[in-house]
């Protein structure tokens, strides 16, 4: 049985596949609608999958190829956000079927089986991806790490991209001086096209780290990310409250989301009592430099719009841990007074502070002459 994948995320085209001829399929994919028709042409498949939200001259096009041919291929859409008389449009003229994402790699599979009727699916293998998502974009996610061998969690990392399908991780080794870079190859290892390692020889601090690969990815044109953003090492900010900034950015018209450590009902955010006095004194004085009332700009969780990146870590910070504040203050040099609306800070559900976090006491005191210096230069 042959079946025609088209899709413009790399990442979700790679699952879909690997799975698709794990049973048994004899599986072609492709990333733009002309893509799809020559496949079609040369394979005349039994089955096509399109995403009819596909920018390339959309899906579609492909639909209306295929049913205005002679040929007898069934057609599944899987795709993002649709109205319903869309869909009803779809199936009138001649869908077999409608998928909406985010959905698990196990529907699609027993869906396709359905239709095609041939390729049995073992129970095993239905088990194993019940929990492998779909997702409707594709995400990069920088990690910066600096000597973090004992505080990698290897499981929660490999367990993430295996079942968020449309996330790419990229650990950036920051110059450690420890084990951490064989950790991280060990992470990565079996998952090379979901998990990449930007190797840094010598430590230039966070802000390098994270400018780095926020830049490593946003020239990944392979994976055409929608969005990019970045999260601590030791994720005490964790990946659901990281999946929550993504669903907020992709439902509203904004183009920074930030996580923020605020202490309220229902949240388990634990601070040590010293850095929350120091987290304080150093809030109020940010808030006077950017001249917005902005709750938490250190929160090791944001996410981006990709078109922000090069304009935003293109050049270097000149901090190297205040560069979140830098970030700020270089959105309101482009946007001016619209800046607060196109920023949106979230509370977070959870937020441990975790032992042996790199940024010592003497660091957060430090912080208050490299204000001084960041209100000096973007002054």
């Amino acid at each position: 049985m042959k079946i025609v994948v088209f899709d413009q995320n790399k990442l979700i085209l790679l699952s879909l596949k690997k799975k698709l001829i794990e049973i048994g399929y004899d599986v072609q994919i492709a990333r733009t609608s002309n893509q799809a028709i020559k496949l079609i042409e040369e394979n005349e498949p039994d089955l096509v999958s399109i995403d009819v939200n596909a920018s390339d001259y959309t899906g579609v096009d492909v639909l209306k190829y295929i049913k205005e041919s002679s040929y007898k291929t069934k057609v599944i859409v899987i795709s993002e956000d649709t109205e319903d008389t869309d869909i009803a449009d779809l199936f009138a003229y001649g869908v077999d079927d409608f998928i909406k994402k985010p959905v698990t790699l196990s529907e699609i599979v027993l869906r396709i089986n359905k239709i095609v009727g041939m390729c049995p699916v073992p129970e095993k293998s239905i088990v194993d991806d019940t929990v492998s998502l779909v997702r409707e974009k594709c995400v990069g996610v920088v990690i910066p790490c600096y000597n973090e061998e004992n505080r990698l969690l290897e499981a929660e990392f490999k367990s993430f991209v295996k079942t968020n399908i449309g996330y790419h991780l990229c650990f950036v080794n920051d110059g450690s001086s420890d084990n951490t870079l064989k950790e991280l190859e060990e992470i990565r290892r079996g998952k090379e096209d979901y998990i990449s390692i930007l190797n840094c020889k010598e430590n230039g601090g966070k802000a390098e780290a994270v400018r780095l690969g926020m830049l490593h990815l946003a020239k990944k044109t392979d994976l055409n990310f929608d969005y990019i953003g970045f999260l601590d090492a030791d994720l005490s900010t964790d990946f659901d409250d990281f999946d929550d900034l993504l669903r907020t950015i992709s439902a509203s018209d904004y183009k920074v989301v930030s996580g923020s450590r605020i202490e309220r009902m229902g949240a388990n955010i634990t601070k040590q009592s010293t850095r929350k006095i120091i987290s304080s004194v150093i809030n109020f004085a940010i808030q006077k430099i950017l001249g917005m009332k902005f709750r938490d700009t250190q929160c090791g969780a944001k996410i981006l719009d990709r078109e922000l990146v090069p304009f935003l870590f293109e050049k270097k910070f000149i901090t190297r841990w205040l560069f979140d504040v830098e970030m700020f203050l270089r959105l309101k040099k482009k946007y001016g007074d619209t800046t607060k609306s196109i920023i949106y800070e979230q509370p977070l559900k959870r937020w441990i502070h975790m032992d042996g976090s790199s940024l010592s006491m003497k660091d957060s005191l430090d912080i208050v002459f490299q204000l001084t210096r960041i209100a000096s230069h973007y002054k």
